[in-house]
């Protein structure tokens, strides 16, 4: 009795997106320059804040940090996927999975509290213009960012403490092409009753919070755009917005797909394709539609096109 209350499984077997050699191969490719434009795009909006002082603002302080998560939540998956592609067994150690878990849940719940943050910082730049540059305070900003990261680092222990330390027994194959937390639950030999109340009070108040805020950031935001008097002015406060805007319906878009379908097994091949979507188109599509839809940056990316790149002065 004892032997059977413990972990016997040591690896964990992922059935991944398709066993078909050839598909495979394709989608190998395709994800490949996914990633890499992935990496390329988010280090670069990064290097381009950094450098360009006209982007020193809270809007591209919480945009630079967005890219980081990006980069990071993406390459919690990407590289595991891509040699997966190229793996007829598609194995994961115990601990990696863990690993693996922790680092994409905590990056996307920061993601969560950081694009609530970005819609607050709209509403304060919208709604209340005159008493933006004291009310968003650097000091401000850090906080912010701050407690986005420290809700996704305590939220991502919560959940993995409490799924990891179950007892796997076997089978050991996880229906997905990572290790998700539904598929993974769904192997534990032992309970898991406290683990859905986990869920349920940490997903339910997180997503609360951050959906909160940004409605009521963006209703505040609509009125505001509505009251000014020329097209002009609505167009360009509009403008401000839309980026961010697409950037949420994107996210949440995704997520909500994955995470409140029915766990049906006709409707799993849906659920991958949506987590395709947002653990990896997402984090490319971020950063080009903030350089293709906001002209501040599309200036400052001219400007460091235009730099040379060794000056003749000292």
């Amino acid at each position: 009795m004892t032997e059977r209350n413990q972990t016997s499984v040591s690896e964990f077997i992922l059935v991944g997106l398709t066993d078909d050699p050839v598909l495979q191969s394709v989608l190998f490719v395709l994800f490949l320059g996914f990633y890499v434009v992935t990496l390329l795009g988010n280090f670069g909006m990064i290097l381009l804040i950094r450098i360009d002082s006209r982007l020193h603002t809270p809007m591209y302080f919480f945009l630079r940090h967005l890219s980081f998560i990006d980069l990071c939540s993406s390459s919690s998956i990407s590289p595991k996927m891509l040699s997966d592609l190229l793996m007829e067994r598609k194995v994961i150690t115990f601990a990696r999975c863990a690993a693996q878990f922790f680092f994409f849940a905590a990056f996307g719940t920061t993601e969560c509290f950081l694009l609530a943050a970005m819609a607050y910082d709209r509403y304060m730049a919208i709604c209340k213009p005159l008493h933006y540059s004291v009310s968003m305070s650097y000091s401000l900003c850090i906080r912010m960012v701050v407690g986005s990261y420290a809700a996704g680092t305590l939220n991502a222990m919560v959940h993995t403490g409490t799924i990891f330390q179950l007892s796997f027994c076997g089978p050991n194959i996880i229906n997905h092409y990572y290790c998700e937390e539904p598929p993974v639950l769904e192997l534990a030999c032992s309970d898991t009753s406290i683990n859905k109340i986990v869920v349920f009070v940490f997903v339910g108040f997180n997503m609360t919070v951050t959906s909160v805020t940004i409605l009521v950031s963006y209703t505040y935001i609509l009125f505001t755009i509505l009251r000014i008097s020329s097209a002009e002015g609505r167009h360009k406060a509009f403008s401000t917005c839309a980026s961010h805007l697409t950037v949420i319906t994107l996210y949440y878009g995704g997520a909500g797909f994955v995470y409140f379908q029915p766990s049906a097994s006709h409707l799993l091949d849906q659920v991958k394709v949506a987590s395709v979507f947002y653990t990896v188109v997402t984090p490319m599509l971020n950063p080009m539609i903030y350089s293709l839809r906001n002209k501040e940056v599309k200036a400052a990316l001219r400007k460091a096109m235009m730099r040379k790149p060794f000056s003749p002065h000292i």
